[in-house]
């Protein structure tokens, strides 16, 4: 077992022992083991981090051993600077999300915190996987344990909720699939995802298979207009499966991106640039607008993270390395952001059992601690400067203006938005006095929640202080990645 191995399947066996521990009797139990678990499970990817080369764009920690031979699929994992990242996010979040469920969860805590887990590694899995049907695999396996965070824990209309997610979802990948068949018979019968990458498509296959893909990356990243499950999602979401559906499974659209569509479709991808260029501007500017008129927190959230998204994808199609590396960072501290944002609203949900944003008002004058966090985190998704938030979206709008300056310009006015929405709810739910009894009698965070909120704080500033670590790890990948895109694919 390699590395990236371990990092897979340690959470999904200590997900498997949760479930079969069974009876909330035994809850606190179970609690602990979810932690040590998620705690060993972020250990064993650390020494990715020291032994990764940053020198090199070739895949590194990579694994590859037979797995249903007659069809020449195998179980091959690796990482290169486009998903090492991803990897180390994915269990420090997991960390995040136990702590966080620890006194929420009274019910079937086995399960909740077994999910999560296995989750976990799946998501690992497809940041490792350089088999397509392997990426297929693990990309479908997620959504089952999210299905069903959902679908138990959720709101009062999750079994709903439940469904938009996993038949939006379902319904794209349903089209990757054809995709990924395709390229298996077009290559002679190989699932191997960098052979795919040098194949000579005629131009019509290009454009097929950029939309097989795009049909369900971006109902996954979500871009408009097909992103309306998330709100609904994440309002009937319990807090965990917000932020973890916030933080990391929406990356997993954004990084099949830059795993398939554009190496594999470099023609149809350049082709095509204007139209995701012109998606990811309306995610930016139109739904941050939406994100101004929510009455409720979780969805005021859920159209913010859209935005966020959309200069994601913005990044990747301006085809120059700021803004490739910047849809990256801005990926790794959106993981953080939003994460702390759901959090924030579930220790205020836990309290009061409302998210509207009328319930509350003057929290600060009750929640000292608390605010302080609150309004770290409000800043840095504005995009403030020595903050996480500020470094990606600053890279993708320097890339845009140098593609070309009206681009830069619009997507620099979604700052604005941003601002306006976020400081507008701060406003609103902390600032003032205090508004009601609810608000009057709120006690400030414990111990838990502070470690909780301390953890991504911690990350979030030195991300925003010092990004050069995560930046050099990305560099060679990024440039290898634009340089390959850049030769035509045509036979």
């Amino acid at each position: 077992m390699g590395l990236l191995s371990l990092a897979i399947w340690t959470p999904i066996f200590f997900g498997a022992v949760l479930l079969a521990l069974g009876r909330d009797e035994y809850a606190r139990a179970v609690r602990w083991v979810a932690l040590i678990g998620a705690v060993i499970s972020l250990l064993v990817t650390l020494p990715l981090y020291s032994g990764f080369d940053n020198t090199t764009a070739a895949m590194q920690f990579v694994e590859k051993a037979p797995w249903i031979e007659r069809f020449n699929v195998f179980y091959h994992l690796g990482v290169d600077g486009i998903s090492f990242w991803f990897v180390l996010l994915t269990a420090f979040i997991t960390v995040i999300v136990v702590i966080a469920g620890w006194e929420v969860i009274t019910s079937r805590v086995n399960q909740y915190m077994g999910a999560f887990l296995i989750l976990s590694g799946l998501m690992i899995g497809v940041f490792s996987a350089l088999d397509g049907l392997l990426f297929y695999v693990f990309f479908e396996a997620t959504l089952i344990p999210m299905y069903l965070i959902i679908g138990i824990w959720g709101g009062p209309n999750k079994i709903y909720a439940a469904f938009k997610f996993f038949l939006y979802t379902l319904l794209g990948s349903l089209l990757l699939l054809i995709a990924l068949i395709y390229l298996y018979v077009h290559s002679g019968g190989s699932f191997d995802i960098l052979t795919w990458h040098d194949l000579p498509l005629s131009r019509t296959a290009q454009t097929l298979l950029f939309f097989g893909f795009f049909a369900a990356f971006a109902v996954k990243v979500p871009m408009w207009p097909v992103h309306t499950w998330l709100p609904d999602v994440h309002v009937e979401a319990p807090t965990g499966g917000s932020a973890v559906l916030a933080a990391i499974m929406l990356k997993l659209g954004a990084y099949g991106f830059l795993r398939f569509s554009m190496p594999i479709a470099p023609d149809a991808a350049h082709e095509w640039a204007w139209l995701m260029v012109a998606l990811s501007l309306i995610a930016v500017v139109y739904v941050g607008l939406v994100a101004m008129v929510q009455q409720d927190m979780k969805k005021l959230v859920a159209y913010s993270s859209v935005a966020h998204m959309g200069f994601v994808t913005l990044g990747f199609f301006i085809f120059n390395d700021l803004g490739v590396s910047g849809g990256l960072v801005q990926m790794i501290a959106h993981g953080f952001v939003s994460g702390a944002m759901f959090l924030c609203i579930g220790v205020l949900y836990d309290r009061v059992h409302s998210r509207e944003i009328a319930a509350y008002g003057g929290v600060v004058n009750t929640m000292p601690k608390f605010a302080a966090f609150a309004l770290l985190f409000a800043m840095a998704n504005c995009g403030l400067p020595g903050t996480a938030g500020f470094v990606g979206e600053w890279m993708v709008i320097l890339g845009a203006v140098k593609a070309n300056f009206w681009i830069g310009l619009a997507a620099a006015t979604a700052l604005i938005f941003g601002a306006a929405y976020t400081l507008w709810m701060f406003k609103r739910v902390y600032l003032g006095p205090v508004a009601n009894d609810h608000v009057k009698e709120l006690e400030d965070i414990n111990a838990r929640e502070f470690l909780m909120l301390a953890l991504l704080a911690i990350a979030v500033l030195v991300m925003g202080v010092y990004p050069k670590p995560f930046t050099d790890v990305m560099d060679v990948s990024v440039a290898e990645l634009l340089k390959h895109v850049a030769v035509s694919k045509l036979n």
